[in-house]
């Protein structure tokens, strides 16, 4: 007998439940809001309309479906299947958080707050839920492929992000490698996809003056890659500090500095560390995000 799909509801925690959870009651929160100049109206709008979304799409899902349910905190503890429907309510940043966990699984981005998100990641309206749970069960939606970005280490670890990988010193100090052959002491190395072309990689290429390397279109296959502030110095170098990467190209570093990190899209607590001569290779993942459309 073939089972039912299955529909995974990826959500995160809104601004109120967080404060619920560190002051433990409404006025007590409201309280540590007004301190700082805020009205706790705002808060409790954006978790109104979160949680209006979850009931709705709850209600959206077929009765004989079955269904799951995680929050972003425990996405590294969640086992997705690979028939799984992947339903992704609130910012865009969530689906970059989600997208790493998966495998090819058709993911439906929904937004309960237009108001306050841009909507690229997460385009459709709530309402919108039932129709395309519908044509996604029945493999008629058109998904959008996007490139993520894969680090790998010569011992085997790897890390996947949807918008850039980032290697650097975790304390933000000089982190020294080499790139290229060039010895470089910098404030580290950016690798972003098309994705994250509106994100970090934007705001360093505008600080160069907007020349250079082109970014990736959203859905382009392929990387820009940039050096943040190489260091002139008898020892290191600067004539290496952006490019692009296609299908096959790999940027490799070798680390001269212990300790160095590897994360991405933002996220630090969920990173690699590199030892002294160790190298790390990034570029484009063998996996892709595919955003229903």
């Amino acid at each position: 007998m073939t089972l039912a799909p299955r529909v995974v509801v990826v959500h995160r925690r809104t601004e109120y439940e967080e404060l619920l959870a560190r002051h433990g009651t409404r006025s007590q929160a409201e309280f540590y809001l007004g301190t700082r100049g805020r009205d706790i109206a705002e808060v409790l709008s954006a978790h109104t309309l979160a949680v209006r979304a979850r009931t709705e799409i709850a209600a959206a899902i077929p009765v004989r479906w079955r269904r799951g349910t995680v929050e972003r905190a425990d996405l590294d503890r969640f086992l997705f299947a690979p028939d799984d429907l992947v339903v992704v309510a609130g910012q865009d940043g969530l689906v970059a958080n989600v997208a790493k966990y998966l495998d090819g699984q058709p993911v439906i981005g929904l937004n309960p707050d237009p108001a306050r998100n841009p909507g690229v990641l997460v385009p459709h309206p709530v309402a919108a839920c039932a129709e395309l749970l519908r044509l996604a069960a029945s493999d008629r939606v058109d998904c959008e492929e996007r490139a993520m970005v894969a680090a790998s280490t010569d011992d085997r670890r790897e890390l996947l992000a949807l918008n850039e990988v980032y290697v650097g010193h975790p304390g933000h100090q000089s982190a020294r490698y080499v790139l290229g052959g060039e010895r470089q002491s910098s404030s580290g190395v950016l690798v972003a996809t098309g994705t994250g072309a509106t994100g970090w990689a934007a705001s360093i290429r505008a600080g160069r003056g907007g020349g250079g390397v082109a970014l990736p279109g959203p859905a382009e296959r392929g990387l820009a890659w940039f050096v943040r502030e190489a260091w002139p110095s008898p020892a290191t170098g600067t004539s290496l500090t952006e490019g692009r990467l296609g299908p096959g190209e790999t940027l490799t570093l070798t680390c001269e500095t212990d300790g160095l990190v590897v994360f991405g899209d933002g996220v630090e607590s969920d990173r690699l560390t590199l030892s002294w001569g160790q190298d790390v290779r990034v570029g484009l993942a063998g996996r892709v995000l595919r955003l229903v459309r």
